[in-house]
């Protein structure tokens, strides 16, 4: 369920209600009982925590190393069979 915002045409007062997509906007503000209106906002951020995220960008100095080595390996040509013939 998505958290609304609403602030007070009167009193100016900010609040958040946490409310059901197919729930009707809030009309009397709980401060002064006025007209509020629901504020268009950003909505909230999606927030990935724990180990695993990201994992191509910001690899080890291990896999650097590895890597670098193994893309020497495959650039070098492979002269073993041209001196078989």
């Amino acid at each position: 369920m998505p958290t609304y915002e609403y602030q007070c045409k009167s009193c100016k007062y900010h609040f958040e209600e946490f409310q059901k997509i197919t729930d009707s906007p809030l009309e009397k503000c709980p401060q002064c009982g006025n007209k509020v209106e629901r504020l268009i906002t950003s909505g909230g951020g999606l927030l990935f925590k724990g180990n695993g995220f990201y994992i191509t960008e910001h690899r080890s100095s291990e896999y650097k190393r590895k890597e670098k080595e193994e893309k020497g390996l495959q650039s070098k040509p492979d002269t073993s069979k041209a001196e078989k013939k």
